[in-house]
């Protein structure tokens, strides 16, 4: 399991290249590891989209 430092420096990469776009992106991730039976790693990439969807503020829907 990733730190809660790591899922913040990961959300925070992701959005710097690849915009609002990556939280699509963890999301699909999300779904492909559970897609494989892999439930710990499907819920590192759910937290990681909870942190983009926190870092881009309130006003986004």
């Amino acid at each position: 399991m990733i730190s809660e430092l790591q899922i913040h420096t990961m959300a925070r990469q992701m959005l710097e290249r690849h915009g609002f776009a990556a939280i699509a992106k963890a999301a699909e991730q999300a779904q492909a590891c559970e897609g494989r039976g892999e439930a710990d790693e499907a819920n590192e990439w759910r937290h990681i989209e909870d942190a983009m969807k926190i870092m881009r503020g309130p006003h986004h829907s």
